[in-house]
Order: C-alpha cells, then sequence, then structure tokens
C-alpha cells in the first residue's frame, strides 16, 4: 500500500476540515486549561510589591575633595552591578527587621527583598514583596531609608577620619610653611572636609519612596488565565490533528479520489430524504428535494460523459462493507435517470441480504434467485414504481423504475450469480433498458460481487465518509485492479458540512433535458453540494 494513498498531504482544505471536525475538542482543552489555570491562580495566597528607589552619586566628586586619587576603570554595567551588590550587602537587613519588629527577622527581609538597577541609570529599585500592601510599603521604605543612613552615617566617619588627618598635617608644619601654598592648601581642605563632615551626605539617596500597591502582583489571575487559554488551545490542536492522524476514516472526498486514483463522481450529502420509502404497486415515490436531487444529477451527467467511448449500460454499484449507503444511490440514481425519460432498470445481485423490497415496498419474490432456477420468468418478476418529478416540473416528467428484487434468499447464492442463467439475465436486461443498475452485496463480505465486474460495463464505487477506511479503501482498490474490473469512479455518500466551498451544487433546472441529449446540457454546475448515507 503506498503511504501517499493512506496519508495525503496536510493542506489548507484538510487541515480547515480538521479543525471543524475537532473544534469541540479543541474548545474543551482551551477552557479545561484556562479554568484550571484561573482556579488554581484564585486560591492562591495574594502577593503585594511595593518598591522604592535609590539614587546613587559616581561622579568621585567626594573623593576628589577628600584628596584621593580617582580611579575611572569602571564601567556604567559593572558600576551599576557594584551599586546593587553594595545595597545588598551589610546589616541593612537586621536593623530594617529590628525597626519593624512584629516578628521579623533579617533572613525573612532579604528573602522578601529584590533589588535591581533601572535601566541604565544611576536608579536602584528596592522591591519588597509581602501579604500585606501596607507591609510591602513598610519594609521597601524602611530599608531603603536604613541603607541611606548607613551611608550617610559611613560617610561621615570618612570625612571625619580624613578631617582629623588634615588637622594633624596641619600641625606638624612650622609657621612658615603655614602660611606657604603647602599650609595654604591643607587649609582649603580641611575647610571642605569639615563641611562635608557636617552635611553627613554620602553617595547615595532617596529618589522615591514606595507607596502602597493597590493591586497584588501575584497571582496574575488574568494573565495566568489568558496564557493558559493559549496553552490549551496549541494543547487542543496538537491532540486534534494527533487524533487525525491516528483516525482511519476517510474524512474528505479528495481522499476517496487520491486513494483509489479514479474521478470523484458524485458528492451525496447527509440528508433524511433518502429515508423516504417508495410506495409500490405502482403508485408514485416521494420526490427528492431539489438539493438532495442535484447530488444525483450530477452523478449521472458525470456517468453519461463515458458514452462518447463507450455504451454503459450494466453499471455496477458496490461498496467494501455494508452500511456505505450504494442502496440509496443506486434508488435515487435510478429515479433522477427515470425522471429524464430513460428506461431504467435495478437488479438487487445481493441474494443474502436484500433490501430494495422493504425500500420501495414492493413484493420481496419473485424476484432474481426465482429467475435464475427458472420458477419465474424475468417478465413476471420485474416490479414497477413510478417517481416524481425532482426539479419542480410538471407532471408530464414523471417516470417509472423497473426493480427486479433479489427474491427469497437461496442455499447457494454464489453458485447462481455465476451460473449462465445470471448472464442470460444481463444480456436481457442490457437489451431491453437504457441504464441497468446492478445493486451487488459488499465486495470485501463475501465474494458474490466477483464474477459480474467483469460481465459489466463499468464499476462505481461507493463510499461512506467517516466509516469507510484508509486501508481498507486501498485494499479494496488493490482487489478491483487485480481482477480487472472497468472501474468508472467513485462516490462520496454522507457528506456533512453542504456549506463548503468546492462541493456544492447551485443547480436552476427549467425542463428536464430529453434522455439522449448532452450532458452538458442536463445540468448548470458552479458548486459541487454536500452528503448523504
Amino acid at each position: 500500500m503506498n503511504a501517499q494513498d493512506s496519508d495525503p498531504d496536510l493542506g489548507l482544505p484538510r487541515a480547515l476540515g480538521i479543525l471543524r471536525r475537532r473544534a469541540l475538542l479543541i474548545l474543551f482543552c482551551m477552557l479545561l486549561v484556562a479554568g484550571s489555570a484561573y482556579a488554581f491562580s484564585k486560591s492562591r495566597t495574594k502577593h503585594y510589591t511595593a518598591t522604592a528607589s535609590l539614587i546613587f552619586d559616581n561622579n568621585q566628586l567626594n573623593q576628589q575633595v577628600a584628596g584621593l586619587s580617582v580611579v575611572n576603570s569602571n564601567t556604567q554595567q559593572s558600576q551599576q552591578s557594584t551599586d546593587v551588590k553594595q545595597v545588598e550587602l551589610g546589616d541593612t537587613a537586621n536593623r530594617t527587621a529590628q525597626l519593624l519588629g512584629g516578628g521579623l527577622t533579617g533572613g525573612q527581609i532579604k528573602g522578601d527583598l529584590s533589588v535591581s538597577a533601572q535601566g541604565e541609570s544611576t536608579v536602584v529599585d528596592v522591591s519588597a514583596t509581602a501579604t500585606s500592601p501596607i507591609l510591602a510599603a513598610e519594609i521597601a521604605n524602611t530599608y531603603a531609608t536604613q541603607f541611606v543612613n548607613g551611608q550617610q552615617s559611613a560617610s561621615h566617619h570618612y570625612f571625619s577620619a580624613a578631617l582629623a588627618l588634615v588637622n594633624k598635617q596641619l600641625a606638624a608644619l612650622s609657621p612658615g610653611q603655614r602660611v606657604g601654598s603647602q599650609g595654604l592648601a591643607l587649609e582649603d581642605r580641611a575647610q571642605s572636609l569639615e563641611i562635608l563632615a557636617e552635611l553627613q551626605s554620602g553617595n547615595v539617596q532617596l529618589a522615591q519612596a514606595a507607596t502602597i500597591p493597590t493591586s497584588p502582583s501575584s497571582p496574575k489571575v488574568a494573565w495566568n488565565t489568558a496564557f493558559a487559554a493559549i496553552l490549551g488551545l496549541l494543547l487542543g490542536l496538537s491532540l486534534a490533528f494527533l487524533l487525525e492522524r491516528l483516525d482511519r476514516h476517510i474524512k474528505e472526498p479528495e481522499d476517496l479520489e487520491r486513494i483509489f486514483k479514479l474521478p470523484l463522481l458524485g458528492v451525496v450529502p447527509e440528508s433524511s430524504a433518502y429515508e423516504r420509502h417508495a410506495s409500490g404497486g405502482g403508485q408514485e415515490a416521494a420526490a427528492l428535494p431539489s438539493g438532495e436531487a442535484e447530488a444525483f444529477r450530477m452523478l449521472r451527467a458525470r456517468l453519461r460523459y463515458f458514452n462518447v467511448d463507450r455504451d454503459l449500460r450494466l453499471i455496477l454499484v458496490t461498496s467494501a462493507s455494508s452500511g456505505d449507503g450504494k442502496s440509496v444511490v443506486v434508488q435515487n440514481l435510478a429515479e433522477i435517470a427515470a425522471s429524464t425519460g430513460s428506461r431504467v432498470l435495478i437488479i438487487e445481485s445481493d441474494l443474502r441480504r436484500p433490501c430494495l423490497a422493504s425500500r420501495l415496498t414492493l413484493r420481496s419474490a419473485p424476484g432474481l434467485a426465482e429467475v435464475l432456477i427458472s420458477t419465474s420468468t424475468i417478465e413476471h418478476a420485474i416490479q414497477t414504481t413510478r417517481v416524481a418529478s425532482t426539479n419542480g416540473g410538471s407532471s408530464h416528467n414523471k417516470g417509472a423504475v423497473s426493480v427486479l428484487t433479489a427474491g427469497a434468499p437461496p442455499p447457494n447464492p454464489t453458485e447462481l450469480i455465476e451460473s449462465q442463467a445470471m448472464e442470460h439475465v444481463l444480456e436481457w436486461a442490457a437489451k431491453n433498458y437504457d441504464l441497468v443498475l446492478i445493486d451487488t452485496s459488499p465486495i470485501s463480505v463475501v465474494p458474490d460481487v466477483i464474477p459480474l465486474l467483469r460481465r459489466s460495463d463499468g464499476v462505481v464505487i461507493v463510499s461512506r465518509l467517516g466509516k469507510s477506511t484508509r486501508d481498507g479503501a486501498a485494499r479494496m482498490r488493490e482487489e478491483l485492479a487485480r481482477l480487472g474490473a472497468p472501474m468508472l469512479g467513485v462516490v462520496a455518500n454522507g457528506f456533512k458540512t453542504r456549506e463548503i466551498a468546492g462541493y456544492g451544487y447551485d443547480y436552476a433546472p427549467a425542463d428536464d433535458p430529453p434522455p439522449n441529449g448532452d450532458a452538458a446540457e442536463e445540468i448548470k454546475l458552479a458548486r459541487v453540494g454536500a452528503s448523504d448515507r
């Protein structure tokens, strides 16, 4: 089996189809993750963060006044790192804990603090986080104030020590030296140091005190919920595409074309209208609504295009398994063809599980089985059901469909289908009808259909979207190719979204065309339709 047949490339239309089918799963994942994040965030204790700002004076003017040499080796980034470390170190946390009291310790103060540089400036932020907004502001302000006070005290001691050193140097000078240049320089420096010591100014000041925060800094309920919603969306998308990858069921009509390597003859929409039962006894069947009928108009028109190369009278309709809707396709295709005036015969060759008699409210016997064992003539076994116009026309558009039901289930259905009598039935049908539709048993279930493959003029495969699998379809294609079946195309049954562009019909019929008219005049095609059983 070719991997390309079973796993088509993911294009935009296919991706949109996956999103459409898995929308509820994606929405559920997004709501689940977002809701969980919201509940978790709301259950957490609220914390508040307050920030005080310190500004450092790094121009080193004080060092110049003190008579120290100035070293400008630090870059702005390294100076910021030095300022931050300077704020973090020392016993400021212990002094803050002692002032605030309440059982706080220096370790707790350090754990609640965060010190960081503000951009590339000389401003350093001191942030404190606590469960109380007032306590957070008190910690930040007290810590910043204590740090500034500590720096000012250290600066005062620094300049006082420098002043004492200068005064000692002045005292060591002779009276003549004191009035000289050296003495005068020391006098000026002593006066500057005295002023700086009295001012108690350091290289840092409180730029902005912390205010009491009005909203918690954590948990951020709205942000957490929004972020979780995005994660849930990604999770839902991942699950959707993973499940689609693991799901082997055929979802799109194009998949059938790709797997069977055959043209798509029709897309039958999902509709309860196909469940109607035609009344027997020559009475008229309930007409299909125009929307549902257009799918079979297209199918009939495309089948007639094959008449250019060969005469297609015996059309075998089969599927991989039961429940794909081949009998529904046969019945409605026959009614559409008969409504145009064609002589149409349905032969039900599924002798094991017949269904047409009950669907069309016809007698079950005599039927094909009785004809094949010569207990009834084919003329006597054939029944007729009237069909109504499906395009809104008048009563003259009505036609009739001849039906040869399966009859009573025989003990040897395969032998009867392989018999010469069955070949005579097909020859007689081809001579007396314009179109003969053979409703067979599922090809993957029983071998009854195999003898009919080469006796028919063409084979139409019906697959139900969402039910038929890629692997089953690929095996069926290989089986039909090995048997030399004259395959015409595939019908996608059970398409559920009729609004998708590319599968809808836009049909505006007037009167039905003559039975042998050009197929291009039979329909006005604009968009392609949707789905059935």
